[in-house]
């Protein structure tokens, strides 16, 4: 009987989960050259052009594929999984960009937008099995982590700056924050960094969420690699409902940032 209710609770829980979820660095030439190296160096400097965005179709190219990741599934995402920047509202402006990166929504203004839904494949287990104790048979069978990567390309500084600005919303927004996504009320109650390595540049933070009296936490990474920004928004199923923590998709977001050098 036990494990029939949490069945039930397993598959409720995933439903509602589910439901409701650049620019090149430029290096200095040596000054051992004489006049004749630092004239060459200004004229290098100066032909180079600003940093263009990756057209769609390059976008696409560069972003993660079926069996670009081992364990993981990976889809282009529907049409009704992108939430429009205009259907979310946020309190705080500065908050903003953290809002929409946590939607899988873009950031700023990217000259080339795609988004893919990436899922972890359960680990080997049954809730159905003698002698298994429920709540850990729960945990192994719903420990899936599903991720929104958005990815945008920019012209310009466009990359850097929707880094920059998710680093200034943690920071200003760090204490909580509400915001509406679709029509649907959301509250950040806490905003915690974490460690990250990847690309030119990565930040990651864990996002505590509270609503109808339930916490539960999304992690969620920024990436920049040239012109290009991805931003990786991940919960977990086992993890919903009882404020349990997980781990960032490290394996998600290599594997993005190796694609994209």
């Amino acid at each position: 009987m036990r494990s029939t209710a949490i069945r039930r609770t397993a598959v409720a829980a995933a439903a509602v989960s589910l439901a409701l979820l650049a620019t090149g660095c430029g290096g200095s030439d040596s000054d051992s050259g004489g006049k004749g190296a630092d004239a060459k160096g200004k004229e290098s400097a100066a032909a180079k052009p600003a940093a263009k965005a990756l057209t769609a179709a390059e976008l696409e190219k560069a972003a993660l594929a079926q069996g670009d990741v081992k364990g993981h599934k990976i889809s282009k995402a529907a049409a009704k999984d992108v939430v429009p920047v205009d259907d979310i509202k946020v309190e705080k402006e500065v908050c903003a960009p953290l809002a929409d990166a946590l939607m899988g929504a873009q950031v700023g203004e990217p000259g080339a937008f795609t988004k893919r839904t990436v899922v972890s494949e359960p680990k080997k287990g049954s809730m159905d099995k003698d002698g298994a104790d429920p709540e850990e048979a729960f945990k192994t069978a719903f420990d899936i982590t599903t991720t929104q990567l958005a990815l945008g390309s920019y012209d310009g500084k466009g990359a850097e700056e929707s880094v920059a600005s998710l680093r200034a919303a943690a920071t200003e927004c760090a204490g909580g924050f509400d915001f509406t996504a679709a029509g649907e009320k959301q509250k950040v109650s806490k905003i915690t960094e974490e460690q990250i390595k990847g690309g030119e540049e990565a930040v990651a933070w864990t996002v505590q969420l509270e609503q109808g009296g339930e916490k539960g936490q999304l992690k969620l990474v920024a990436l920049r690699q040239g012109p290009t920004f991805a931003s990786f928004s991940s919960m977990n199923l086992a993890a919903m409902g009882g404020g349990g923590d997980f781990e960032l998709p490290t394996a998600v977001v290599e594997a993005q940032a190796a694609k994209l050098a």
